[in-house]
């Protein structure tokens, strides 16, 4: 089998860029450095994408098609088929999943509804 593409999704890329401007407030090449050691991680997925585990909190809600990988202290949600890997997000490990989910719905910058 051919390696799959691997493709970012905005939201996953708004994650790594806040993440790597938080670290550059005190240290910019560590902040390019954290950016490219999950960048690689995500890169291995081309070959192995299987290898992740199932986002627990997430198969609990019947939703099981979404894995991950933890690249201390970050958690790498992405899905996968035969042809890509979608890297969905970048969250912070140490937080509670449900309540980062929470957030990002309420501050969601979706247009508001008539």
């Amino acid at each position: 089998m051919s390696d799959r593409e691997i493709v970012w999704t905005e939201t996953a890329e708004f994650d790594l860029d806040h993440i790597a401007s938080y670290i550059a407030n005190d240290d910019i090449a560590s902040a390019l450095a954290v950016a490219e050691r999950i960048r690689g991680r995500c890169e291995t997925l081309a070959k192995h994408a299987e290898r992740g585990r199932e986002v627990p909190e997430l198969r609990a809600m019947d939703a099981p098609s979404h894995r991950e990988l933890i690249e201390g202290p970050w958690r790498i949600l992405y899905r996968y088929d035969e042809r890509i890997v979608f890297i969905v997000s970048v969250l912070d490990a140490r937080r509670d999943l449900s309540s980062l989910l929470i957030e990002r719905l309420v501050h969601d910058h979706a247009p508001p509804l008539d």
